[in-house]
C-alpha cells in the first residue's frame, strides 16, 4: 500500500509498505479521506518519519471475527487508540486512557497506524458510523476539525446567550467557528493572517481582531460591554494567545485550551483566578457518547462546506504540505487513491 514518509525538510515522498491484516478486535479500513493537522510542523523541521496522521474516514475492508463493525461499513477513524477496558475508555473518555501503550505493543506491528495511507489498523470500538447521504469528506471532520472545539465548548455550556473569543483561526479555530454559531453563540476572532481573518468574517464571525494590537484587550471589552466575553477557547497554542484569552474573559468566566502549547504559561493566581473567579479547562477531544451531535452539526450546518478549503491527491503531497504552511488554508482533505 501507498503511504506518505516525511524525509528531510520540507521533503515528503509516497513509500510502499506491506498490506495489513486484521486480528481480534483490530480492523483494516481503507481510507477514503484524510484530513491533514499538525504534521507540517514535521515536514518544516525535516524530522524524518512515517508515522503521518491520526484521522481519517472510510471504509472496513477485513475484519478477524465478528465485532461492532463488518465488512463493507463506513466509518470515522477516531484519533489516538485506548485500552478499551479502564473506566475513561469504558464512559467514552478513551482519549485520556491512562493505560494507552504503544501502538507496535498493541496491534504487534510497526506500520498500520498512519493514516496519510492507503489502509489503517483500527480497534473496532474506536470506528463509528458515518450515517447515510454523509460524504467521507464531511465525515472526516468529525475529528480534529470539529473535535477538540466541541468538547472544549460542551464543557464551558456555551449557548445562544454566549459571546465567545476564539483565538486563532486555524482550521480548528474556523471548527470552533462553525462549532459555536450552531449553538447561536455570539462570535469574536482574533487573528492575523489576512486569509484566515477573511475566511472567519465570512462564517459569521461578529468582529475580526489583530492580536499584535495592544489595545485588543480593550477592544473586546467595548465589544462587550466592559465586561470581557463569557468564554474564551485559545486555538492558536501560543502563551501569548493564552494569555489573551485569560485577560479578556469577564468574571465568572470560562476558558478553554484545545491549542498543543509546551511552553510555560505565566499564571497568576490571585487576580488571574480566584478574584476573577475564572474556570479554566483542558480539552483534547470529546467523548465518544457525543459523536451523533458531531454527525448532527456537519449534517445541518450552513457552515460545513466552508471549513475545507482545498482537496489533494495523496500523490501531490508536497503542494498539499506546501498549501498548509502558507496560512491561507482551512481543513486540507488528501485522497490516498489519487
Amino acid at each position: 500500500m501507498k503511504q506518505v514518509a516525511i524525509t528531510g525538510e520540507r521533503r515528503a515522498v509516497l513509500l510502499d509498505t506491506p498490506e495489513l491484516q486484521p486480528f481480534d478486535n483490530w480492523v483494516v479500513v481503507k481510507i477514503h479521506a484524510v484530513p491533514m493537522c499538525t504534521e507540517y510542523k514535521r515536514y518544516l523541521s525535516g524530522e524524518p518519519t512515517e508515522r503521518l496522521g491520526h484521522e481519517a474516514a472510510g471504509e472496513v475492508v477485513a475484519v478477524a471475527q465478528p465485532g461492532r463493525v463488518k465488512v463493507g461499513d463506513r466509518v470515522v477513524a477516531m484519533p489516538q487508540y485506548g485500552c478499551g477496558v479502564c473506566p475513561l475508555c469504558v464512559a467514552g473518555d478513551y482519549i485520556h486512557c491512562e493505560n494507552t501503550a504503544a501502538f507496535a505493543n498493541m496491534a504487534r506491528l510497526q506500520h498500520g497506524q498512519a493514516t496519510y495511507a492507503q489502509y489503517l489498523l483500527k480497534q473496532d470500538w474506536l470506528l463509528p458510523p458515518i450515517p447515510d447521504g454523509v460524504s467521507y469528506e464531511r465525515a472526516s471532520l468529525a475529528c480534529c476539525g470539529l473535535g477538540p472545539s466541541y468538547g472544549a465548548m460542551h464543557l464551558m455550556g456555551v449557548d445562544a446567550f454566549t459571546t465567545i473569543l476564539i483565538a486563532g483561526a486555524g482550521p480548528v479555530g474556523l471548527g470552533a467557528i462553525v462549532n459555536a454559531r450552531f449553538r447561536g453563540a455570539r462570535v469574536i476572532v482574533v487573528e492575523p493572517a489576512p486569509w484566515r481573518a477573511e475566511r472567519a468574517r465570512t462564517m459569521g464571525a461578529a468582529a475580526i481582531l489583530d492580536p499584535r494590537d495592544k489595545q485588543v484587550v480593550k477592544q473586546i471589552q467595548e465589544l462587550t460591554e466592559g465586561r470581557g466575553v463569557d468564554c474564551s477557547l485559545d486555538c492558536a497554542g501560543s502563551t501569548e494567545s493564552e494569555r489573551l484569552c485569560i485577560d479578556a474573559t469577564r468574571r465568572k468566566g470560562k476558558v478553554a485550551f484545545i491549542g498543543e502549547c509546551t511552553e510555560e504559561l505565566s499564571l497568576r493566581v490571585s487576580p488571574d483566578m480566584i478574584r476573577k473567579g475564572l474556570t479554566l479547562l483542558g480539552s483534547w477531544h470529546y467523548n465518544l457518547n457525543e459523536f451523533p451531535h458531531i454527525m448532527q452539526i456537519i449534517q445541518e450546518s450552513p457552515l460545513i462546506d466552508l471549513l475545507v478549503s482545498h482537496t489533494f491527491p495523496m500523490s501531490r503531497i508536497q503542494d498539499a504540505f506546501e498549501c498548509s504552511i502558507s496560512r491561507e488554508s482551512a481543513k486540507i482533505i488528501l485522497d490516498p487513491w489519487a
